[in-house]
């Protein structure tokens, strides 16, 4: 009976630290998604967007699970390197709604847009995992507007046998999406009590990648992971995305005039390193740069990829 006592009393404290550890961390993650970003106005329709850095212009969209956040991580880097980061929220993630038309095409065309109604003439765009289909589209639809193209782990099409999706989708991805990625606290648990899982089914990075990174890319991992919380406000968008993705055609790829440079890893647990090169077989004079190694998020990698991303755009 006291050993009853005992371990009941060690599960009550358990569960009050981990309430009381979860209150306190969804707190901070939404109070750092409410800083730093403002709703602007468009013609076309409401748009989140943040800024860093001054220089070139860049416009960075970003992945499934994103948000203005996400761009902002990733294009911090590139603000050191000279460049204006233009860091958006795509259809329904965060403050920005989704519309009836939240197709690829309609999201390219708020783009220009919110180009229009910052003043900003051109910019080169970068489009990450499933940013990369309004990439794309922006590129096909307002080649005037676009200076370069970037399409870093894309979702994109690939021929395959049998009509299967370009896309893969690992083990556990779609129980997480079903379950963990519907709640803030179910989330908030996956990555604290199941982390291998989430790595491998949510970011498509092989665990042992991950654990033979330096110490730098392990934070940038840890970050990225840490940062699709709170889930709750970008799950219109992940449902989006997944309708998006699921369906992907081919486009004009052929028809794709601007400087393209698409990069994927082979390791990629969602196959997106397929589909980049296709991508860049059929656009004309793009550059593909591929890894054997790196996963979804290009682990081991990333300070080359910031590093070819920039002397690219400032080719053009």
């Amino acid at each position: 009976m006291q050993i009853l006592m005992i371990l009941g009393l060690l599960a009550a404290v358990l569960l009050l630290f981990a309430y009381v550890s979860y209150h306190r961390e969804i707190r901070e993650a939404r109070e750092r998604i409410a800083n730093g970003s403002q709703l602007v106005l468009t013609r076309c329709g409401p748009m989140e967007v943040a800024f860093a850095g001054s220089g070139l212009p860049v416009l960075v969209v970003h992945g499934a699970g994103g948000g203005y956040d996400q761009g902002l991580d990733f294009g911090q880097d590139l603000a050191k390197q000279g460049f204006r980061i233009i860091a958006v929220s795509r259809f329904g993630y965060l403050r920005t709604p989704l519309p009836k038309d939240a197709s690829s095409s309609a999201q390219a065309d708020v783009y220009a847009c919110l180009l229009d109604t910052l003043g900003i003439g051109k910019v080169a765009i970068i489009g990450a995992s499933a940013g990369a289909p309004s990439a794309m589209q922006f590129a096909l639809r307002h080649p005037d507007r676009c200076s370069a193209l970037v399409l870093l782990v894309p979702a994109a099409y690939v021929p395959r046998a049998g009509g299967a999706p370009s896309l893969k989708t690992p083990a556990w991805t779609q129980l997480l999406f079903d379950t963990a990625l519907k709640s803030d606290f179910l989330f908030w648990a996956a990555i604290r009590f199941a982390r291998p899982t989430v790595s491998q089914s949510i970011l498509a990075t092989p665990l042992s990648v991950i654990d033979n990174a330096s110490n730098e890319e392990k934070a940038r991992v840890d970050m990225m992971m840490q940062h699709i919380l709170p889930v709750s406000p970008r799950r219109q968008g992940l449902l989006n995305d997944a309708k998006v993705t699921s369906t992907l055609g081919r486009y004009e790829l052929e028809r794709i005039s601007v400087p393209t440079l698409a990069i994927s890893a082979a390791d990629d647990l969602f196959g997106t390193f397929d589909g980049a090169r296709y991508t860049a077989d059929h656009i004309p004079n793009a550059r593909f740069i591929g890894y054997p190694t790196g996963g979804h998020l290009w682990v081991g990698h990333n300070k080359e990829v910031v590093r070819e991303i920039g002397a690219f755009i400032r080719r053009q």
